[in-house]
């Protein structure tokens, strides 16, 4: 799926990266592996349909960009996505505050 110019897989992605696992109004990230440079929309469609092993990021790489916002487009680094408060610094749409509780399947 095409989503703001920024191609994100997974399972039934829509135009505001929510997927079949997580499709909340505010479900609106997509984060991108390390592994592989892919978004996907969460670690559960990585793992459906990536032929590997996700691999985490690393505390020292949060100024990569690697938050995609699924409302305006909007590239954000790890460190400024985890310092956000739960809202794109861009558009203000509001990120789902649970996505911490996951943390740890993208991030060390």
């Amino acid at each position: 799926m095409l989503v703001k110019g920024h191609e994100v897989k997974g399972i039934r992605v829509d135009d505001a990266t929510r997927c079949v696992h997580y499709h909340q109004d505010v479900d609106i990230i997509a984060i991108k592996f390390k592994c592989c440079g892919i978004y996907y929309s969460c670690y559960q469609c990585h793992e459906a349909c990536a032929d590997h092993t996700a691999e985490l990021w690393k505390a020292e790489e949060r100024e990569n960009k690697a938050i995609l916002c699924g409302v305006c487009g909007t590239e954000l680094t790890i460190d400024t996505y985890m310092h956000s408060g739960y809202e794109c610094p861009h558009c203000h749409a509001s990120f789902n505050p649970g996505c911490r509780y996951h943390a740890h399947y993208y991030f060390e």
